[in-house]
């Protein structure tokens, strides 16, 4: 006899849950497992990782899902490790192999081409990737078989630091860290290296251990988080407002701050500025984003008052904040 599975009783949950992504999960995977753990009505991520990744995934939950795009923008720093001689048909370990080579690159090889490979350098997305060409992501034209053709990126490795190399033996390789900027597919800069190199390569392992402020040891498990009480999950929490900490920080009286809420454009001293962080100052509480230009605070993604309110309400001594009429 089936036994009916208990609906999970959802509720409003607002901030941002660092999780250290477990190795075979997909990202909306891991985020639908944390969501479920958390009971949460509303979850995104910012920015998928490889199932064949692990690592740093800021999952955003309730109000902190407005911001999520702001953090897609973040550098990012990944420890890899390039299996050399063999290229694969997805760049990584989980494709066939479809090309083998002998390695026969020595050390000031290695050093000459991971220099060839740092600073401002094109780059082609991969077809096994989740970027989207007319409506559809290039892993699924690559499941079927087709090859579209995709625009050159330039893209930016700020530094290629090689932590471990192996040039003989049954598996040769090198093992990078890689400090790069948005956009970088850490797969195809694999990929061209083993080529530069002269043998081929494929990704044996990926881990991203930085994500713009946010890094590995920040980061909780899922299996951490199956074990705990849901308050002690909750703990985990990061604000909301952590998505804006590059924000320039404006606060507002309780007048301005319910007008602002309502989406009207306030007046004051403030240089142009394209990045701000909105705060009302009595309670103090976030109301939103904005960037100012020629004296006007011009509102961009806003909590709602109920939003606001929920987030206060989980704080000691919290008092309510209510949108103003002009």
């Amino acid at each position: 006899m089936n036994v009916p599975r208990t609906r999970v009783q959802r509720r409003p949950v607002h901030g941002v849950l660092l999780l250290d992504k477990p190795l075979g999960l997909s990202s909306n995977q891991a985020l639908q497992k944390a969501k479920w753990l958390l009971r949460a009505e509303k979850a995104g991520h910012t920015g998928t990782l490889d199932p064949l990744a692990t690592g740093v995934l800021p999952l955003c939950f309730g109000a902190a899902t407005k911001f999520s795009q702001q953090h897609l923008d973040a550098d990012k720093t990944y420890e890899t490790t390039l299996r050399l001689g063999q290229k694969t048909s997805t760049a990584d370990a989980e494709g066939d192999v479809i090309q083998e080579r002998d390695v026969t690159c020595t050390p000031e090889r290695v050093s000459e081409v991971l220099n060839l490979f740092t600073g401002s350098i094109s780059q082609v997305p991969p077809m096994h990737s989740a970027l989207k060409i007319d409506g559809k992501a290039l892993y699924e034209y690559a499941r079927q078989g087709i090859t579209v053709e995709r625009e050159v990126r330039q893209i930016v490795i700020y530094s290629l630091t090689l932590i471990e190399i192996q040039l003989t033996g049954h598996a040769p390789s090198l093992t990078l860290k890689v400090h790069c900027s948005k956009g970088t597919y850490i797969r195809t800069l694999g990929e061209d290296i083993g080529e530069a190199l002269g043998c081929g390569a494929h990704l044996s392992a990926l881990r991203r251990v930085n994500t713009g402020p946010f890094g590995a040891a920040e980061c909780i498990s899922l299996a951490a988080l199956e074990t705990m009480s849901e308050a002690d999950r909750e703990t985990h929490l990061k604000s909301v407002d952590c998505l804006l900490h590059s924000h320039t920080v404006v606060m507002l009286k309780p007048d301005d701050a319910g007008r602002f809420l309502s989406g009207v454009r306030r007046m004051g001293q403030w240089p142009d500025l394209e990045h701000v962080a909105v705060y009302g100052e009595s309670p103090r509480a976030l109301l939103g984003s904005a960037h100012v230009k020629a004296g006007e605070l011009i509102p961009g993604r806003l909590l709602s008052p109920i939003e606001i309110q929920q987030i206060l309400e989980a704080e000691p001594a919290a008092a309510p904040i209510r949108a103003g009429q002009e």
